[in-house]
C-alpha cells in the first residue's frame, strides 16, 4: 500500500515529546531575519548523530541537511523556516519569547521543530529510500527573501529538486485540518513606503504652513477608496496603510508625514495596477493641497502557486482531514520563490485546540497567538509522507 499519514502516524506520535521540547526551546529565544544563530545551533544540534550532509549559508543562518537514500533516485525538498517577528509577548506560556520584542508568533519554531522530527522518521527508514530527501531550514521568510537567499547561493541543489513541499501551521483552523488548493494560495507582498512633504509651522497658525497631516489622512482615504470602488472582485487587491508618523509635540506642525504600508495581489496586472495606483493617488493628493510625495515601493514575494499534482498528491495523503479552501488567503510567503522554479505545494495544519472552535483563537501575527501542540506530530506524518511518495513515485 502506498504511503500515507497513517504510515508514519505511530513513528511521529513516537517524536512528541522531543519535538515539543525542541520547538518551546526555540520559541523562547527568538531571532530575527536572516541571521538566526541560536536558532540554527539549536536545530543543528536535533539533528547530530543523523546520516545527514550539511550544507550552511554564506550569507544567513540557513543550512541544507541532505538524506541520500540506499539507491539513486529523485530528489524531495522539505521546507521549515525559522525567523521570529517583532512583536512583544502576551501569552503567559513558561516558554514565552524571553526576549522583549520578539516573538514566534507565525509558528515558524514549530515548523523548523517538524521538520527535525521528520528528519529524524526518514534518517531510520534511509535504507527503504531511492534519491534523496533535502531538509531546508531557512531564516528571513518574515519579509527578508532567505529563500531567495538560498536559491542564489545554490544550496538547493542543481539540478533543483523534483518536488518541493512546506507546511504552515494555523491557529484559527480546526485541530488536524490540512488546508490546500492548487492555483494561487497566497498573494503576492510589496511594502509602500511615501512621504508626505509639506512645510512646518506654529499650530496655532497652519494659514503660515503646509500642514502635511491632513494630506496624508487623505491620501489614506483615498488609497481605500481606490481598493473599494476601482478593483474587480475576482481580481483582489489588500492595501492597507500600517504605519504613519509624524510630529514631535503638540504645537507645532510637522514638515511631513510618513507613510508605511503593504500591497498584496494575486495577479501580475493586479500587482501593476496597485502599484500605479498607490503612486498616483499618493503624489496627485498631495500636489493637490501644495505639498509634495516621495514614493517608493519595494517588490516582495511573488504569489505563492501550487502546483496540482502536489496538491493532488497533498489530497490522497491527508484522506478525511484534507480541506480546500474556497478562496486565496491574501497572506504571503517566501517559499514563493522555491515554488516559481520547482513543482510542489504549501499546505496549513490546523492548530486550533482538539474538540473546540479554531475560530476565536488569536490568529498569526498576534502577541497572544498559541498552538495545540498535539496537532504537530500530524504535520511530522504529512512532511514523512510526501517526500517518501514523491521519490517511490514521482509526479503522476
Amino acid at each position: 500500500m502506498p504511503a500515507d499519514l497513517t504510515t508514519f502516524a505511530d513513528a511521529a506520535e513516537s517524536q512528541r515529546d522531543d519535538l515539543i521540547k525542541l520547538r518551546r526551546a526555540i520559541h523562547a529565544e527568538p531571532e530575527l531575519g536572516l541571521d538566526c544563530p541560536t536558532t540554527r545551533d539549536k536545530l543543528e544540534t536535533a539533528l547530530a548523530g543523523l546520516p545527514l550532509t550539511l550544507r550552511r549559508s554564506a550569507r544567513c543562518s540557513g543550512f541544507v541537511a541532505v538524506l541520500e537514500g540506499a539507491t539513486k533516485g529523485r530528489t524531495a525538498l522539505l521546507r521549515g523556516d525559522m525567523d521570529a517577528l517583532p512583536i512583544h509577548e502576551a501569552t503567559g506560556l513558561d516558554f514565552a519569547s524571553r526576549t522583549a520584542g520578539l516573538m514566534h508568533a507565525c509558528g515558524h519554531d514549530s515548523h523548523s521543530a517538524m521538520l527535525v522530527s521528520a528528519a529524524r522518521i526518514l534518517s531510520a527508514r534511509r535504507d527503504q529510500l531511492s534519491g534523496r530527501v533535502l531538509f531546508m531550514f531557512q531564516p528571513g521568510e518574515e519579509g527578508h527573501h532567505g529563500a531567495r537567499t538560498m536559491l542564489e547561493e545554490g544550496l538547493l541543489g542543481d539540478p533543483l529538486p523534483d518536488g518541493a513541499f512546506a507546511l504552515h501551521i494555523w491557529p484559527t483552523l480546526a485541530h488536524g485540518t490540512i488546508a490546500c488548493r492548487a492555483g494561487t494560495m497566497l498573494a503576492s507582498t510589496d511594502t509602500l513606503i511615501a512621504r508626505i512633504v509639506g512645510k512646518g509651522g506654529h499650530a496655532a497658525m497652519p494659514h503660515d504652513a503646509i500642514d502635511p497631516v491632513p494630506v496624508a489622512a487623505e491620501v489614506v482615504l483615498a488609497l481605500q477608496t481606490e481598493v473599494a470602488r476601482r478593483t474587480p472582485v475576482t481580481d483582489p487587491i489588500v492595501l492597507s496603510i500600517t504605519k504613519i508618523a509624524a510630529g514631535t509635540t503638540h504645537n507645532v506642525l510637522p514638515d511631513s508625514v510618513d507613510l508605511l504600508g503593504t500591497l498584496r495581489t494575486l495577479s501580475p496586472e493586479a500587482r501593476a495596477r496597485g502599484r500605479a495606483a498607490f503612486e498616483r493617488i499618493c503624489t496627485h493628493v498631495a500636489a493637490a493641497h501644495g505639498c509634495t510625495a516621495e514614493v517608493a515601493i519595494e517588490q516582495g514575494y511573488p504569489p505563492t502557486v501550487n502546483d496540482p499534482r502536489a496538491v493532488a498528491l497533498i489530497r490522497e495523503l491527508a484522506g478525511d482531514a484534507f480541506w480546500e479552501p474556497p478562496a486565496s488567503n491574501m497572506g504571503g510567503e517566501d517559499f514563493a520563490y522555491v515554488l516559481e522554479r520547482v513543482p510542489g505545494a504549501m499546505a496549513f495544519l490546523g492548530v486550533g485546540p482538539a474538540g473546540e472552535e479554531a475560530k476565536g483563537r488569536a490568529p498569526l501575527h498576534n502577541p497572544g497567538m498559541m498552538i495545540d501542540e498535539a496537532a504537530l506530530p500530524i504535520g511530522v506524518a504529512l512532511h514523512c509522507a510526501f517526500a517518501t511518495r514523491l521519490l517511490a513515485e514521482g509526479w503522476s
